[in-house]
């Protein structure tokens, strides 16, 4: 274990800069830290674009962005960001990923105690250095960055956004001009993924959507505006009209309109921790990546894998399949029944 450090009435930042979900994952370790340290005051350092995933958490004291991949992209901007988090005076610095950008920063701001992870070669700054264990799932690798550091109870409920009322206002006004009324009961559907091998084929979510449209759901596509063309390609299959909420949703209001769901069927993407974040039953194709890493941190969810599995896939990190065996192996009626089951007991 690392050393023991004291949290409890200092002034913290915590640092990551990382993507979507794994921003999301990190918010059990946000709210852990606040009940390990009630007393401190809690800062948190992240991209600009995914401000929402944390902006509103009630056990943060202050949120602080760059525009990594805009306005901030460059080494100048990163010292300045330095700079300006130096003269903020922090007791203790917790940093939870070694990418260049974030350790960087890190480095190159003044404080009394640098702790958590960082890049090999800013190593040698760190007081205290805590490595991320890889081998357990990403939510409880940042979790365990605490247990090094010496909390002996870690407090968390899963993960949490908190969408502002104005972002929850924005989806309820979206569901009300697309005529969904309070006895709806709506399935959502994310089929986009950074990682276009993690991707399960638009005609078969089209598929699914429709039949669950027979069963008296009905379907809603969710997903950013990079994911636009692929839901109109399954909406093009489809013999029902759904919901298409594709680009129309910042992360803020993404995370409030996905509550109004029974249950989201989903990709391995951010969007998927999105809709765990607000305790929404999830149904998962996964193909070459490994559940046990990323996967959904709920126990309401049902993980759909290729049967038989791919070979040289299960259980890997590899993000690729050289023949895509992983998802066209995975079928209609493996999800279609996960997704009944899970809304028979939703609705039990």
């Amino acid at each position: 274990m690392a050393q023991a450090v004291e949290l409890n009435g200092k002034k913290i930042l915590v640092t990551f800069l990382m993507h979507l979900g794994d921003l999301t994952l990190t918010t059990p370790f946000i709210h852990a830290l606040r009940k390990a340290a009630p007393d401190a005051h809690i800062t948190f350092l992240a991209d600009e674009k995914l401000k929402d995933v944390v902006l509103h958490n009630p056990y943060l004291d202050e949120v602080i962005t760059i525009d990594k991949k805009g306005k901030d992209n460059s080494l100048l901007a990163l010292m300045a960001c330095a700079r300006r988090l130096s003269k903020m005076d922090f007791d203790v610095l917790i940093n939870l990923h070694p990418n260049e950008r974030c350790s960087f920063i890190d480095a190159f701001t003044k404080v009394k105690l640098r702790c958590g992870t960082t890049h090999t070669m800013f190593k040698p700054l760190w007081d205290v250095f805590t490595p991320l264990n890889r081998k357990i799932h990403a939510a409880d690798m940042y979790l365990d960055v605490l247990t090094q550091l010496g909390v002996k109870k870690l407090e968390h409920n899963g993960l949490e956004i908190f969408p502002s009322e104005e972002y929850q206002q924005h989806a309820d006004e979206f569901w009300r001009e697309h005529g969904v009324f309070a006895s709806d009961k709506l399935v959502g559907f994310n089929i986009g993924s950074a990682v276009v091998t993690k991707r399960w084929a638009p005609e078969r979510f089209a598929k699914v959507a429709d039949i669950l449209a027979e069963k008296g759901y009905k379907p809603v596509f969710f997903g950013g505006t990079m994911d636009e063309e692929m839901v109109q390609e399954a909406v093009s299959f489809m013999k029902t009209t759904p919901v298409v909420a594709t680009g129309c949703f910042r992360i803020g209001e993404l995370a409030a309109a996905m509550r109004r769901c029974s249950l989201v069927i989903t990709n391995d993407s951010g969007p998927m921790h999105v809709a765990i974040s607000q305790k929404v039953p999830i149904v998962a194709m996964y193909g070459p990546s490994s559940p046990k890493l990323y996967g959904p941190y709920t126990k309401d969810a049902t993980i759909v894998t290729a049967l038989p599995p791919c070979p040289g896939c299960a259980d890997g990190m590899k993000h690729k399949c050289d023949d895509m065996q992983c998802m066209t192996r995975l079928t209609v009626e493996q999800v279609v029944q996960a997704a009944e089951q899970m809304l028979e007991q939703k609705e039990k």
